[in-house]
């Protein structure tokens, strides 16, 4: 038997897959961490975190499939984007890794809009400076902990550590270095300008290789810990969400993604660099060689939901609150939730955005307030899906959907009906681990391209037809009208 292994480096768990050579799942493992909050605004791991997990969750998974690591042909890697790991020049980690959703660098994105120049930082890498990029960390870390900037000899991000204990390599792949902000968008490497004008040591940065080719084998030390076989080869990858478009089919013009995870992620594929001129969607390279895609980008999508019922309805299942959500009208009976509880990227870029029930009345029940979440989310992401049109993309062919928030019924039909698209599921269950798992099977020779494999591996499932449109077109515009009327209130709170 032969097996690609795929591995996921999130910010709650890592995650293991195998998969054979007809695209069938042999076994998903996973281990679960946390991540700390030391100061408001601020996300910090430590990145023994991920390895401890990759050798849990590698061993678990091998296990569950009964076979042994001389079965796996290649390992590809996905995980967290924007992450930022110090290493010193033994390699060891200097501090806590600051996260994705790290929210302290405010300044520090001035700083680079000041160094680099705001029009040309967007033109050059696709992205203006937000707090949830890489590179911004980096020179808090120079203005803040000046004796952990003296002892920097390279930074990586999250997968990439996972790929340093595997095998000793630092290397990334085009698509998570192009969410560092450090990144050349058309030449799919390095930013020479940007590096040299924040004052960044160049030897710091990893190789950075396409999402299918080999960048390393597995070392011995690796093989005894995880039970795979030295010298299997380990493919690039790609960041979590590249990697999940690919699992998704999402590799060409026309197929856009739609992901409700803890974020929300609506991801178009193209054939070059497609740049929104205020830099409010994200440009990054893709995990498949020679395409891009844009994105637009919720800071949380289903960790909204979770946090509503954690806080308003502890102990009850999600299944049982989106049930009862379904007993309220559509736009819940004129309730709106503004649904920026961590700040925001797409499209308002604003690290104080905040979070409002607009609305309310004694009328409203625990089910309106349910589905207030649910349509908020929608109406957020339709905000990407507006940006995508004005930025000339047009329409997608199709609409794919996947994340824990896909499986629920009436938010597939909320989103239809907001978007005003069908929006269909996929065979894809494991998001970026399998995604991971496919740019291995390219990188091992199984497929000839990405392309080849999505054509072989992936399948669409039930497709969603909006029922309701017209329902969602005047709370939609009703919806633009909160945010830059609480602005001034979000700015003095």
């Amino acid at each position: 038997m032969s097996l690609v292994l795929g591995l996921d480096v999130s910010t709650t768990a890592t995650k293991a897959v195998l998969m054979d050579a007809e695209g069938a799942i042999r076994a998903v493992a996973a281990c679960g961490y946390g991540f700390e909050t030391p100061k408001p605004l601020w996300s910090e791991q430590d990145p023994a975190l991920w390895w401890n997990g990759t050798v849990s969750s590698v061993r678990s998974a091998l296990a569950e499939a009964g076979v042994g690591g001389e079965t796996v042909d290649a390992i590809g890697l996905a995980g967290q984007m924007h992450g930022l790991v110090t290493l010193d020049a033994a390699g060891d980690v200097l501090r806590p890794a600051i996260l994705w959703n790290d929210q302290r660098t405010e300044a520090e994105c001035d700083l680079i809009r000041e160094r680099v120049g705001r029009e040309r930082l967007i033109a050059v890498t696709g992205n203006d400076a937000l707090p949830g990029f890489t590179a911004p960390k980096l020179i808090w870390i120079r203005r803040h902990e000046p004796d952990i900037w003296s002892r920097i000899a390279s930074i990586l991000l999250p997968k990439d550590y996972v790929r340093l204990r595997l095998s000793g390599d630092r290397a990334t792949d085009r698509a998570d270095g192009s969410g560092t902000l450090l990144f050349d968008l058309t030449r799919r490497d390095w930013s020479d300008e940007v590096v040299a004008a924040l004052e960044i040591d160049p030897s710091w940065l990893p190789r950075t290789y396409e999402g299918p080719e080999v960048t390393g084998a597995v070392s011995e030390e690796a093989a005894a810990a995880t039970g795979l076989r030295a010298g299997t080869p380990i493919v690039a990858g790609g960041g979590d969400q590249a990697a999940a478009a690919a699992a998704m089919g999402a590799v060409e013009p026309g197929v856009l993604s739609l992901s409700l995870g803890t974020s929300g992620v609506v991801f178009a594929t193209t054939d070059g660099p497609s740049i929104e001129p205020n830099g409010r969607l994200h440009a990054f390279c893709h995990a498949v060689p020679a395409r891009w895609h844009v994105m637009g980008v919720m800071l949380s999508a289903g960790g909204r939901l979770r946090w509503y019922r954690d806080g308003l309805a502890p102990g009850v299942e999600f299944a049982d609150l989106v049930d009862e959500a379904s007993e309220a009208p559509a736009g819940s009976d004129g309730l709106l939730f503004l649904p920026y509880l961590t700040g925001e990227r797409t499209p308002h870029a604003d690290p104080l955005a905040r979070g409002a029930f607009v609305g309310l009345t004694l009328h409203h029940g625990r089910r309106h307030l349910t589905r207030s979440v649910l349509e908020g989310v929608a109406f957020g992401l339709r905000d990407s899906l507006e940006l995508m049109r004005a930025t000339g993309l047009g329409l997608p062919t199709e609409i794919r959907a996947t994340g824990g928030g896909s499986t629920s019924a009436l938010w597939r039909q909320i989103l239809a009906d907001v978007l005003e698209m069908s929006v269909a599921t996929t065979s894809t269950s494991e998001g970026a681990a399998q995604g991971a798992a496919m740019l291995a099977a390219v990188g091992s020779g199984w497929f000839p391209s990405v392309e080849d494999a999505c054509r072989t591996w992936v399948t669409l499932g039930e497709a969603t037809d909006p029922s309701d449109p017209a329902s969602y077109r005047e709370l939609y515009a009703r919806y633009r009208e909160l945010y830059p009327a609480l602005a001034p209130t979000f700015q003095a709170l």
